[in-house]
């Protein structure tokens, strides 16, 4: 590379771009977020070392090789900044569906692949041998077309979040990010320009995407820097870690210490990097039970949840809750465990008093014996409580989930089918918007009456969870579940409820699913009801994403 080389805009802006790289390490701590953008900022800097590498070697091939090298580089530019601002508006959620995902990324990789390939030159071809001066083929306009569709849906995104967001900081973020998508998108068109349709008259303008590059990246980092885009969730977390009184300790897999919370110094003496020693700090102090079980689960068994309570001896008495969980990642691999001392030295206290109480009630035992009567039947109004949701009078969860594990053994047993019935009230989130929460609870009262109307003896009805119901139909086929959920479906229609003097039809989603044992290889019934009521809950989500107020049977 000669001297000259040097003085080229697009080295120049390399340059820049490798400088803005550095400081922003420097001036900014390390998040896995920051990681991401470190990467996404290394993709950009690709094109201007790509440009500077073409026009410093006469060799073709190696001018091929760097002209690749950054058209992938710029292949890849589009759904980086749709990424980034997907996480600046807190879109993720939108690439969680695969459908999603691949529309995002098959475009950008189709981009990146036509660039690497070049099929019969129909991306780019050099002119007299050399890509320094070069002709672009249709596979670079349809990216260059792909390229500007990713700028487009991100721009829809920032206007659409600029409009909704109130925190004047997000306002900003929002302004800065969106000017730098806007400059870099004027430097590309001029690029195109000036470097693509206008160049056999006016010649090369070197540098203006690279140009674009750079201003954009500084707008971006401006943002994240001027108005914290990424370490404000991070720092609540850090300084809500510091805070609690809960004293914590992460290890490793090893059992060497990660880091602490200031509470936990008040407990033990930790230093990072050393080992966690587990059997000394229960030396400091008395065991409220038998450690050896604890002290097995602790050292062979690190992947469950163990917990222990000890009385320390040093200073004030003070009773200690120790609890250790394990630190799964995202491939259910275990990386470490947490530590965690609560004082329970108060909780301890009450529990002794209480005993004391007992004790006392306890030799006055025989003085009771007249309220028996009334304690029994206090005792059953309570059992009762127990298996019932007090807001609609159904069955609640735990009742239903026990009741169905022994009904469906028995039909197991048997060879006789049943079936599982999964509802919820539509748009049961905008009635409690419009008419509020009492009126949320009528609707759920109304309904649970509505189709308790509609069962047979035998059937069991139970509020799964908000407003959800479930309903259990034993000895019923596909077809008489398919009638009991129309009658359900009908009743519930029909069902008019009054609110704020205003008369509203009520309708529901449902999900069904039915086993029929009968020659079929038996299963454990936990995991045979748990696969129906996975069945039964897509059921109903494939309910309500084909328009609500239908029966789905899986």
């Amino acid at each position: 590379m000669s001297r000259l080389e040097f003085l080229r805009p697009d080295f120049l802006l390399f340059v820049c771009l490798f400088i803005l790289f550095g400081l922003f390490i420097a001036f900014n701590p390390i998040t896995r977020t920051h990681k991401a953008y470190l990467l996404f900022h290394f993709i950009m800097m690709l094109w201007p070392l790509g440009q500077v590498g073409v026009r410093s070697t006469d060799i073709s091939s190696y001018q091929h090789f760097y002209l690749t090298v950054s058209f992938a580089a710029l292949a890849l530019l589009g759904p980086g900044w749709l990424a980034f601002v997907l996480l600046l508006t807190r879109r993720t959620h939108y690439l969680r569906k695969p459908s999603r995902w691949l529309a995002f990324a098959l475009p950008a990789l189709f981009c990146a692949v036509s660039a690497i390939w070049n099929p019969g030159s129909l991306f780019v071809s050099p002119q007299d041998g050399q890509y320094a001066a070069r002709d672009y083929g249709p596979l670079f306009w349809v990216m260059t077309f792909i390229e500007f569709s990713y700028f487009f849906v991100a721009l829809i995104h920032m206007f659409q979040a600029h409009r909704t967001v109130r925190s004047f900081n997000e306002r900003q973020q929002l302004a800065v990010s969106l000017l730098g998508m806007f400059i870099l998108s004027v430097f590309v068109v001029l690029d195109l320009l000036f470097n693509v349709v206008l160049a056999p008259w006016l010649g090369v303008v070197q540098g203006l995407t690279s140009a674009g590059i750079l201003l954009s990246d500084v707008c971006f980092v401006y943002a994240i820097y001027r108005y914290g885009v990424f370490d404000l969730v991070d720092i609540a977390k850090h300084r809500i870690f510091e805070q609690v009184e809960t004293g914590i300790v992460v290890i490793d897999e090893a059992g060497y210490v990660l880091d602490f919370n200031r509470s936990a110094l008040g407990f033990f003496n930790v230093v990072k990097g050393e080992a966690f020693e587990l059997e000394r700090f229960l030396l400091t102090g008395q065991p409220a039970n038998d450690l050896s079980e604890f002290l097995f689960r602790y050292r062979h068994h690190p992947a469950d949840r163990i917990r222990t309570e000890i009385l320390l001896a040093g200073g004030a008495y003070r009773s200690v809750s120790l609890r250790i969980s394990p630190l799964f990642d995202q491939f259910k691999s275990l990386q470490g465990r947490i530590i965690a001392f609560y004082d329970v030295t108060e909780q301890r206290k009450l529990i002794d008093e209480m005993n004391h109480k007992n004790e006392a009630l306890h030799e006055r035992n025989l003085e009771l014996i007249a309220m028996q009567d009334e304690l029994y039947r206090a005792n059953q109004k309570l059992e009762q409580a127990a298996i019932t949701d007090g807001l609609t009078g159904c069955y609640n969860r735990t009742f239903f989930q026990h009741y169905v594990e022994h009904e469906a053994y028995l039909c197991q047993q048997r060879n006789l089918p049943f079936s599982i019935l999964l509802f919820d009230v539509d748009h049961f989130k905008q009635i409690n918007d419009r008419f509020g929460h009492l009126a949320g609870d009528e609707v759920l009262r109304a309904t649970a009456a509505a189709v308790r109307g509609e069962l047979r003896s035998v059937d069991l009805l139970a509020r799964y969870g908000g407003e959800e119901f479930t309903i259990f139909v034993p000895q019923a086929t596909r077809e008489e579940a398919q009638r009991i959920a129309d009658r359900v479906m009908a009743s519930v229609l029909n069902n008019e409820v009054r609110i704020a003097g205003e008369t509203i039809r009520i309708t529901i989603s449902m999900g069904i699913v039915t086993e029929d044992v009968h020659d079929q290889e038996q299963i454990p019934v936990g995991d045979m009801l748990q696969q129906l009521f996975s069945k039964a809950d897509v059921a109903l989500y494939r309910a309500k994403n084909e328009g609500r107020n239908r029966v789905v049977i899986s």
